[in-house]
C-alpha cells in the first residue's frame, strides 16, 4: 500500500500522469471515493496522458463506458454510479474489458465479484488542504 498528499489540483493531475505511465493491458484500476473527490479527473488524466492531451475525456455517468485507443492500446473507462442490477454489468461489457483493456472504473462496489485478483484499488479521500490518493 502506498500513499499521496496532492495540495491542489495540479498536483493530482502531476500524480496521475505518473501513475498513467505505469499501466498495461489488461488491467483494472477500481477508483473509490466520495462524490466530488476527483475520481473522474484522475482518470480523464490517465486518459489524456496514453491517448493525448487533446483527447476530449467526457463523463461516463450517462453512458456508463467511454473507450479510447492509443496505438495498440484498448482503455475503458466505466462509471458504475447508475447501476442498480449486477447483470447490468455483463451488457456494458465490462467482463470483456477487465480480461483485455485498461479498465478504468469509478464506484466499483457494485462490480466487486467480476474484478480480477490483481485489480489496482485508488481510495481518493478530500483533505482540508487536498487530496490523500492511496493504492492498494
Amino acid at each position: 500500500m502506498k500513499t499521496f498528499i496532492t495540495k491542489n489540483i495540479d498536483e493530482t493531475r502531476n500524480w496521475a500522469r505518473e501513475f498513467a505511465k505505469t499501466l498495461r493491458q489488461p488491467m483494472t484500476i477500481a477508483l473509490h471515493g466520495d462524490l466530488g473527490v476527483g475520481k473522474s479527473e484522475i482518470a480523464r488524466t490517465i486518459i489524456q496522458t496514453l491517448c493525448g492531451a487533446d483527447t476530449v475525456v467526457p463523463s461516463p455517468t450517462f453512458t456508463l463506458v467511454q473507450t479510447y485507443i492509443a496505438g495498440d492500446t484498448k482503455i475503458s473507462h466505466f462509471d458504475l454510479y447508475r447501476i442498480s442490477d449486477v447483470a447490468e454489468l455483463v451488457e456494458i461489457g465490462l467482463g470483456h474489458a477487465v480480461q483485455n483493456d485498461i479498465t478504468l472504473i469509478e464506484w466499483p462496489d457494485i462490480a466487486s465479484d467480476m474484478l480480477p485478483n490483481d485489480t489496482v484499488h485508488i481510495d481518493i479521500t478530500e483533505l482540508d488542504d487536498g487530496r490523500k490518493i492511496t493504492i492498494r
